[in-house]
Formats: structure tokens, C-alpha cells, sequence
């Protein structure tokens, strides 16, 4: 057991936890759950609170009638009933639902565009016992299910229970990271990232079969469900767990959603076994010419130039977190064809000229576009690193020929100096999100006052519900912003970062319609849940992975752990605390435990802490502080300018000059 500070908005409290701060997990401790309370009853029903978790004895439904039941946050998993008598012809029915917008007796909400999915009936004529779902109709998420009786006759029931089937081959609530800090929203905010991420891993037999879209046919080796049904029944890559984007729906591997996803499972619950298996089945994908897929099976082969840079940029961040160079060797001249088959898209302007549409469903990709370009510079600089880790120096003099050419290229043709914005390429006025907070990310700015002023533009677009993001209409796009918030933090504005988090992660945390737990995939400025590319709103996840940036945003910059070598072998402590004043977080990679523990206020750190694995070296920058950092190795080394080079892995405190 360790010891750890818990803190407080007074003080630091000492105290030893287990898991720290365990009381923020939301995943349950059991996987065989009980919903929590009645939401609402149709009909004449007698006693229906006996099948929550706070009473016993029977529910009994006397004719046509329901009951709603919530499980107090979004969950997932197969349906069973005990029944205690039915006569012959009865059946009963379950509907499920993420938001109480789409409680319904006669359906669930959708996992596809093509309506409404049916119920799940259960033939309970045969009498007493149990009566359980088949796999196939696993419920990849809901936090409502409904209970239908449509007989004129009298039904009892025992008990209702779902076994909880996401996060297969983890521990639910043992997380290798933590964080914590002086303001409970962003706590909630990191935790609900991270059991987003656990909803959001699956049995890799569970995938969406898709049927609604006519892509399967004989020799696929499923069964094909009736056209009214929905089955989750396709085996989408190798291996026990898998990530995929949305917990009810697609359940498909979606390289663009590993982008956000990847950095905040490494920092959370660590599960990246799931992460390999999801990447592998992406290069299993990849044609001869080095083009990586647009998603994994069973969708479309579909051509995106951007979905496939997230492909290698999965592969890089998963070599960042485990060091694994067996792997990464492996798959290196993959990746390598990957990169040759983006730089072909190249031209005379030293930017990529994009010809595919397809991207995370904004409108209007194409030509020399800012997104696309700030992206592939981001994946040639990864590669050049990657090279040099391996020793293969082949191609690096043209990888590093052609990034320094974009960067030009898109500073002289795309930058627009009258809104301190990218534009989408040379021939709009739009200015989006995702280009301009992928600039920020990917360092294409020239000056740090460009990159502040990128900052400033984006914030001042700001609506009441978060950020939009204009090249998807209407849109707030929690994926999108996802990389704002890391732009703001890259920009040396932490305020907006956290300012951005409660406004934006808070309304889809805290508002009635969403689930309290995971979070959204998208809505609309006006608050609406209705997500513009969409057709069928009952369809938007409400636990999509792509969501979850904040969670690696706070380890990362707030708390300012920073791997810079694979699995954190060379390091960077730099925390942004901005308007937080107390702060601790940790997480793991196969070298050890990243730590720390700071307060601060408007003078500055007065009390700072952190531990890195030994046989590590790294670098602290702690904005203007003076003093010393004193090991607990009794080594000291003097703060120049609140910066310090050459330290060595242990755990290191600030002290007073």
C-alpha cells in the first residue's frame, strides 16, 4: 500500500488509499449489476422497486403495462430475467436507452441511421427461471432499460440483472492513474474520460455487423440478423479486448477516435493491449501501395488521407507508452509504406493536395487543406523520430525536406492575418477547429505569438454549450475540441483549457438528458443532441471515446507529465497549473510510476513533488520559480529561471530558496 496526499481546497490532508481517490471510479465493482431506482411505470404494476438493489421480493405486471429503470450511469451488457410465473403465451420485452430522451416501451434508441432497433422479447411461457439474452444481443451502452409486459394476463418476475461485459479483461476499477486537484468538476471530468474508455473496450466478437448496411453477405462468417433486428455479433480484430470508437454504436475501430482515446487509456486504466489489438487489425488492412483503412472491418474500404495518418500516429503514441521496440519493429515498414503513400499526395506548392472527402464527418475536406497538412507535418516529425530510434536514417532527409516545406507553404498560402486563423485551404473564408487546433498541436505555427493569438481566435467563438467546430455545421465536436484543449495548453494558455473543460465536459457531464457518466460524441451550438452529420439523433453515442481528450489533457499539461522518450525513458515536468491550485496525478508505463504533487497560487508553486522510475532522465520547466530541487537521493540542483536539464529518475521536491 502507498501513501498518498489527498488534496483538499484548504489543506493537504495525509491519508493512504489503496487506489488513489477510488471513490471517483465509476465503473462498478462487480459485473453483475442491479438497476438503482424506478425512473417510471405504465400500467398496473405491483411493487416494481423489488427489482432494484434496494428492495427483494417480486415485480408483478398486471396486463399491458411497464417500468423504466435507471442504473444511476451508462453501462453495458447482456440481460437477464428471473422469472417466477407467466402464463403460456406471455412474452416480455426490454428497450434500453442511453439518454431518457428515448425511453420507450416499444423500442430502443439506435445503433444504426435506419431507424429506431427493436426490442428484445423474451418467451417466458415456459414458466419459472431464467431467461437470458444470447451474446449477439449484447447492449454495448444504456442507463435505462425498460421492462415490458404486452399480455393481458399477469407476469412475476424475480429478479432483472445485466452482466456487465465491457472492459472484458480488465479490472474495473483497479486504474494504473489517478488524478486529482483543488476542483471537483475537473476531477469528475478525468474519471468520466476514463470509464468512457472502459465502456468503449469489447470483446472483439462483439463488433457491429452493420447489416442495416447491406455490407456482409454469405461469406462472412456470421449469421445475418432479420432486417428489424440489431446484432453485435461481428469479430472485428484479434485478441481478448479491443478499443473501439462508440460503446453502442459503431463498435468499430476507428483510427481518428485512437488519436484521443490512446494518450487517455495510457494514462488511466492503462489498458493498451486493447490499443495494439485495434492497430494491428488496421494493418492487417493495408493495401499494397501503403494506404492504411478508413475504419476496420466490416466497414467500407473507403479512402481518408486523414484517418489514415491517425493509423501511424496510433502506432507511434502506443511506442511512446510501452517502449515495445519488438513491436514497432514489426510493423515499421508498414508504417513506412504509410508515410510514402501520404507524401505522394505532395505537389508542387509543398502541400499535400487532398482528393478523398472522408474525415471525421466535417464537410469540405479537400484541396490543400490546413487539417490534413498540420496532421501529416505531425506524423513526419513522429517518423523522423522513429527512425532514429531504430536506426533506419533512409528516409529521414526527405521526411524532414518535405515537413519544413509544408510548414512554409501553409504559413504563406493558408494563414489569414485579419482573424489570427487557418484557413481550410485557398479557396474558402472558412476557418475550422480541427485545422487550426492541429496547427497548434502539431507545432506548424512559426512564433509563440501566432500560437497565442490561434489560441485567443478559437476562444472567442465560443458559444454556451462549448466549442464549435464550423466545418461540421452546427456542430460541437468533443473530438475536435479535444485537440483544442491541447492547442490552448501548447499555446501557454492553461485558463482556457480548464475554462474550455467546464464549460464544454461539464455540460455533457452535468446536463439531465446525458448520462452522468460517459460522454456524448456530439451536439449541436444550441444545446441540442442533435449532431448534424446524422440523420437519426436517437443514434449519437453517449459514450464515445473520441470525447475523452481532457483526461489525458490534465496528466499531461495541468499536472505537466510529460513522456518524451519511449515509455518515458527521457522525460519532461512541466505543469500548467493555470486557476488550479492543487494538483496530484500518476500513471504508469512499463518503466515505473510517474508521479507528482503541487500547490500553487498567484506567486507561484510553494509546495512541489514528483517521482519518475530510476534508470529515467529527464528535464523540469515550473514557469519563473527560483530555488532548488532537492532529490531524494540528496542531490540538489539549482533553478535557473525555473528550468532544469539532467536530472535523474527518483523523486525530487522544490524547495525555498
Amino acid at each position: 500500500m502507498r501513501s498518498y496526499w489527498l488534496l483538499t481546497p484548504a489543506l493537504l490532508v495525509f491519508t493512504v488509499l489503496a487506489i488513489p481517490y477510488e471513490e471517483y471510479i465509476l465503473a462498478p465493482a462487480s459485473r453483475n449489476l442491479l438497476p438503482t431506482s424506478v425512473y417510471q411505470v405504465n400500467g398496473s404494476v405491483t411493487n416494481p422497486a423489488a427489482l432494484t438493489s434496494s428492495t427483494t421480493g417480486n415485480t408483478t405486471f398486471h396486463g399491458t403495462s411497464s417500468v423504466t429503470y435507471d442504473f444511476g450511469r451508462n453501462i453495458a451488457g447482456i440481460i437477464s430475467l428471473d422469472v417466477a410465473s407467466a402464463p403460456a403465451s406471455a412474452f416480455i420485452g426490454v428497450t434500453f436507452t442511453e439518454s431518457h430522451l428515448w425511453i420507450s416501451n416499444e423500442a430502443c434508441d439506435a445503433t444504426s441511421d435506419a431507424g429506431l432497433d427493436s426490442p428484445l422479447w423474451f418467451h417466458v411461457g415456459r414458466g419459472s427461471g431464467l431467461y437470458t439474452a444470447g451474446k449477439k444481443h449484447t447492449r454495448g451502452a444504456f442507463r435505462y432499460l425498460t421492462v415490458v409486459s404486452n399480455t393481458t394476463s399477469t407476469v412475476s418476475i424475480n429478479s432483472i440483472r445485466v452482466y456487465y461485459t465491457a472492459a472484458p479483461t480488465q479490472d474495473l476499477r483497479a486504474y494504473k492513474g489517478y488524478f486529482h486537484s483543488n476542483d471537483e468538476l475537473i476531477n469528475r471530468i478525468w474519471y468520466a474520460g476514463a470509464y468512457t474508455l472502459q465502456l468503449c473496450s469489447i470483446d472483439p466478437s462483439t463488433g457491429d455487423s452493420l447489416e442495416w448496411l447491406g455490407i456482409l453477405d454469405s461469406t462472412d462468417n456470421i449469421t445475418l440478423p432479420r432486417t428489424d433486428s440489431w446484432w453485435l455479433n461481428y469479430t472485428i480484430t484479434n485478441g481478448s479486448s479491443t478499443l473501439v470508437d462508440g460503446a453502442k454504436r459503431d463498435r468499430l475501430v476507428w483510427p481518428g477516435d485512437m488519436s484521443i482515446a490512446l494518450e487517455s487509456v495510457a494514462v488511466s486504466t492503462a489498458d493498451l493491449d486493447s490499443i495494439r489489438t485495434a492497430l494491428e487489425s488496421l494493418f492487417a488492412l493495408q493495401k499494397a501501395n501503403g494506404r492504411l483503412a478508413y475504419a476496420g472491418k466490416p466497414f467500407y474500404d473507403i479512402v481518408s488521407f486523414t484517418y489514415h495518418l491517425h493509423s501511424l500516429i496510433g502506432a507511434s503514441s502506443l511506442f511512446q507508452y510501452t517502449g515495445d521496440l519488438a513491436w514497432l519493429s514489426r510493423y515499421w515498414e508498414q508504417y513506412k509504406r504509410g508515410v510514402q503513400w501520404a507524401l505522394t499526395s505532395v505537389d508542387d506548392t509543398g502541400l499535400a493536395n487532398i482528393t478523398a472527402s472522408a474525415d471525421w464527418l466535417r464537410s469540405g475536406m479537400g484541396a490543400h487543406n490546413i487539417e490534413a497538412n498540420a496532421i501529416l507535418y505531425y506524423v513526419l516529425n513522429d517518423a523522423i523520430s522513429l527512425a532514429q530510434t531504430l536506426d533506419d536514417l533512409s528516409s529521414t532527409k526527405n521526411w524532414s525536406k518535405t515537413a519544413t516545406g509544408i510548414k512554409t507553404a501553409a504559413n504563406n498560402l493558408l494563414w489569414d492575418d485579419q482573424s489570427d486563423l487557418y484557413t481550410d485551404n485557398e479557396t474558402t473564408t472558412l476557418h475550422p477547429q480541427d485545422g487550426n487546433a492541429w496547427a497548434l498541436k502539431a507545432n506548424l505555427t512559426t512564433s509563440f505569438n501566432q500560437s497565442e493569438a490561434i489560441s485567443s481566435a478559437l476562444a472567442s467563438r465560443w458559444g454556451p454549450y462549448g466549442a464549435p467546430a464550423p466545418e461540421a455545421g452546427s456542430t460541437v465536436s468533443p473530438f475536435i475540441g479535444g485537440f483544442e484543449l491541447q492547442g490552448h495548453y501548447l499555446a501557454g494558455q492553461p485558463d482556457r483549457a480548464l475554462d474550455l473543460m467546464r464549460l464544454q465536459w461539464g455540460f455533457m457531464l452535468d446536463d439531465p438528458r446525458m448520462t452522468s457518466s460517459s460522454f456524448i460524441e456530439g451536439y449541436s451550438t444550441d444545446g441540442s443532441l442533435v449532431y448534424a452529420p446524422y440523420r437519426n439523433t436517437p443514434r449519437v453515442s453517449h459514450a464515445h471515446g473520441w470525447s475523452t481528450g481532457p483526461t489525458s489533457a490534465l496528466t499531461s499539461y495541468a499536472a505537466g507529465l510529460h513522456l518524451i522518450g519511449p515509455a518515458g525513458v527521457t522525460w519532461l515536468f512541466k505543469p500548467q497549473p493555470g486557476n488550479l491550485t492543487q494538483v496530484e496525478a500518476g500513471f504508469t508505463t512499463p518503466l515505473g510510476s510517474f508521479e507528482m504533487a503541487f500547490r500553487s497560487s498567484t506567486e507561484g508553486f510553494y509546495q512541489l513533488t514528483f517521482t519518475t522510475p530510476n534508470d529515467t532522465s529527464g528535464s523540469v520547466e515550473i514557469g519563473d520559480v527560483t530555488g532548488e530541487l532537492v532529490s531524494d537521493r540528496g542531490v540538489s540542483v539549482q533553478l535557473v529561471n525555473g528550468r532544469a536539464t539532467g536530472l535523474q529518475g527518483g523523486t525530487w521536491r522544490l524547495t525555498s530558496p
